[in-house]
């Protein structure tokens, strides 16, 4: 109850601070962006992609780091990073393509080796070892103003082309084969979502860290799923989801002192429990 109460304060204080505001302002476009993808991931069973990504991330983040300890300190992580998880998650659908290889294998294989990677760099490169923390678990206070503007636009630019492409992109999701007998180029959408799913990955990292941001895409989903059945009421329900959470999360990490990723997750895992257990009693204790 003494939450709730101070809770304008809190609110009003949080956002005298300049890196908390932005925070907020990337948080909650990277957290619509992701509960808009999650939704066509989780039903094309391609949840862990996001797990497989963050992991190719946390490699490129590894390096750029490393390369910041060479050049000046403005380098952006961004011109390391985006490029190689893009490229990993046009491997990833490739490899799915590929019948000799499975596509959750696919996901283990590129997931294991990118942060085995990552791993051995850390190891054999002095001075890297504190900013791994930050790296696994995220960092508020890493972003810069020019971060900020660049996730602004990158964000903008993946919420524009989901809209742009929502019925060719729920054509792929529901029924592959009734999408190409229709004329649907199936492999270039779904290279689409890959590549959103990669952008998305990438902007999120810096705040959520490379262990936490698949969440980001899984759980607005899977809860808006619990209570919803049609597609749109799903997506919606799942973006309204990711904003409330990640708004909540970012409000109980600065009031009581919590990881702001971990905060998000819970936030995210506590509406996961609560949507299952309504759905449970709607369904008669058959859910």
């Amino acid at each position: 109850m003494d939450f709730v109460l101070e809770f304008p304060a809190i609110l009003d204080e949080m956002l005298s601070f300049t890196f908390l505001r932005r925070a907020l302002l990337v948080g909650l476009l990277v957290s619509l962006c992701a509960s808009l993808l999650g939704v066509n991931l989780v039903l094309k069973r391609y949840a862990m992609i996001g797990t497989s990504l963050s992991h190719v991330g946390f490699a490129a983040m590894v390096i750029a780091t490393g390369i910041d300890m060479f050049v000046d300190r403005s380098f952006s992580h961004f011109f390391v990073t985006l490029p190689m998880v893009v490229l990993a998650a046009f491997a990833l659908l490739l490899l799915s393509e590929n019948n000799k290889i499975k596509g959750d294998s696919a996901v283990a294989l590129v997931s294991t080796s990118s942060l085995a990677i990552g791993i051995i760099i850390v190891s054999q490169t002095t001075g890297l070892n504190t900013d791994v923390c930050g790296v696994m678990f995220g960092s508020i206070l890493a972003m810069t103003a020019f971060d900020v503007q660049l996730s602004v636009v990158l964000s903008i630019a993946v919420i524009g082309l989901f809209v742009l492409f929502y019925k060719q992109l729920f054509a792929v999701t529901y029924d592959e084969t009734f999408a190409k007998a229709t004329g649907t180029n199936v492999f270039l959408y779904k290279a689409l979502l890959a590549l959103l799913t990669a952008v998305t990955v990438v902007l999120g990292m810096r705040m959520m860290g490379a262990l936490l941001i698949a969440s980001l895409t899984i759980f607005p989903a899977l809860s808006a799923m619990r209570l919803c059945k049609r597609f749109l009421t799903v997506i919606i329900t799942s973006a309204i989801i990711a904003l409330i959470c990640f708004f909540v999360g970012m409000v109980l990490s600065y009031r009581f002192d919590l990881p702001p990723g971990a905060s998000v997750v819970a936030a995210n895992l506590t509406v996961f429990v609560l949507f299952s257990g309504i759905a449970f009693v709607k369904q008669g204790g058959r859910a």
